[in-house]
């Protein structure tokens, strides 16, 4: 396995997943997407530690079930490269996961104020996006999620949603591909924004359970869509 060539279709995927997350405002200088490697169980695919926009083909590397690089000439990983690990680990339903700091999704993770869809391209977020606190089991810390162990505590917070928000730090976002994981992200990061606007003004009528189910169906029929233009815009 350690030989073995990184799939060029996924390798590209991701490239461009970088690049369209930075210039969609939720990367910046940090934060990072995964694939997983469907041809070897435990592993997936993920940068150097590079800034997204910047992120090529030649930068992607294997990593284990460990969250260690396999194969490949060694680089500097990601520090964060645990969440990753240990939410593939965990969710054998997901094949991508995105790690970002969007400004309008922080606020969320450290009032009392939940996340939940209040738009229909928002479905995904289901009932609400659950917090996880480092604090709770660690004590103090960074608040980065540097060990496995810490990994695994974000992973069992993360239960079977497709997002999670990080007190002081920042979210998670999971999904069935990559374009999906692409999709979501960018769409919590306006959802966010209208729920910043809408609170002030009132009681917000949020998605019910329903809505969001059906809602997410029907969006999940249009990411190509969304993916094509947002690459498109790269050039």
């Amino acid at each position: 396995m350690t030989d073995a060539p990184l799939p060029a279709p996924l390798v590209g995927d991701l490239v461009l997943a970088n690049r369209i997350l930075a210039a969609n405002g939720v990367l910046d200088a940090f934060g990072h997407v995964s694939v997983r490697d469907p041809a070897h169980p435990g592993c997936f695919l993920l940068s150097r530690s590079r800034a997204p926009a910047d992120v090529e083909a030649a930068d992607i590397r294997r990593f284990g079930p460990d969250g260690e690089q396999v194969g490949g000439p060694p680089v500097k990983p990601y520090l964060e490269r645990f969440i990753h690990s240990e939410i593939y680990a965990t969710r054998p339903d997901i094949a991508a996961i995105v790690h970002s700091h969007s400004p309008s999704v922080l606020p969320f993770g450290v009032t009392g104020t939940a996340l939940k869809p209040l738009c229909h391209v928002c479905g995904f977020l289901g009932e609400g996006a659950p917090i996880f606190d480092t604090r709770t089991e660690f004590g103090d810390t960074d608040l980065l999620i540097r060990n496995r162990a810490m990994g695994r505590a974000l992973a069992r917070n993360l239960g079977g949603a497709s997002s999670l928000l990080m007190r002081g730090h920042g979210s998670v976002v999971v999904a069935e591909s990559v374009r999906e994981a692409v999709f979501r992200a960018v769409y919590l990061e306006h959802n966010a924004k209208l729920a910043l606007a809408s609170v002030p003004l009132g009681p917000v009528n949020y998605l019910t359970p329903g809505e969001a189910t059906l809602a997410a169906a029907t969006t999940s029929a249009t990411i190509d869509r969304a993916w094509d233009h947002w690459a498109a815009a790269l050039d």
